[in-house]
């Protein structure tokens, strides 16, 4: 028992020594940098203008902010930050880090952020590099979406007018034929409404999204519209209809 008893006064004792010194590593500030314009590279390379942003204690009264060890500027306010342009200082690696005074006078250091700093040119190039593969796929993204149901969809033929349909992705009414259809997962949105091919008519157009009620509505419309094309029977036709029906009575 009474070894069990020292061995928990020892953790005790242990754990906070080691919380102390994980507190005494931790700097009191936390400087942060931000990219207001330009370029900022994966690997530490910037250029344009940058903030550094500080974040600390309670009492924090002032904060000046360095490039090296050049105080760039400081600033008495909450949030504390300061800007500055990459080139107005010489190309290659920077230290960026901020010292902090308190109401007190007391002071704190923060972290130290590390960065390339590259030429205007340097800057375009990379972004380029970053930004022409995005476009390339954007592209292929958006001909995909045309040039796919150009060449692989079909018209439907064999669907009744006013057959109730899915829309899992929303719904549409072809403003050429009038018939609803469900919108096709590669047509290519467009604000409030969406490029689409209307299945029936076969037509590429601007279509808006409607309401389920709008889409049953306009379901039984096309029913309605078959059946108004359906030919009246002249007097002529009924009575020859009501002879060859009567063959079949007793």
């Amino acid at each position: 028992m009474r070894h069990l008893r020292f061995s928990l006064f020892v953790a005790f004792f242990s754990s906070l020594f080691v919380a102390s010194a994980v507190f005494a590593q931790t700097p009191a500030l936390a400087l942060k940098l931000s990219r207001d314009f330009g370029y900022g590279g994966f690997n530490g390379d910037i250029q344009g203008t940058f903030s550094m942003h500080d974040t600390g204690p309670a009492d924090l009264a002032r904060v000046v902010f360095y490039i090296d060890s050049t105080a760039i500027g400081e600033d008495t306010q909450a949030p504390f930050a300061v800007q500055f342009v990459t080139d107005n200082y010489p190309t290659g690696q920077h230290e960026m880090y901020a010292v902090g005074y308190s109401s007190n006078g007391h002071e704190y250091q923060s972290n130290v952020v590390t960065a390339d700093f590259v030429t205007a040119a340097e800057g375009n190039r990379a972004t380029m590099r970053i930004v022409i593969p995005v476009l390339a796929v954007v592209v292929l993204a958006i001909l995909a979406s045309v040039l796919f149901p150009l060449l692989f969809g079909r018209k439907v033929k064999n669907l009744p007018p006013g057959t109730p349909r899915q829309y899992p992705l929303g719904g549409a009414i072809c403003p050429r034929c009038g018939r609803p259809f469900a919108v096709h997962l590669w047509g290519m949105k467009l604000g409030i409404g969406r490029l689409d091919r209307c299945p029936y008519c076969g037509r590429w157009g601007f279509v808006r999204y409607a309401s389920l009620d709008q889409l049953r509505a306009a379901e039984r419309e096309e029913l309605e519209g078959e059946r108004a094309q359906v030919p009246e029977m002249t007097e002529e036709e009924k009575l020859k209809k009501d002879l060859d029906n009567s063959k079949y009575q007793e």
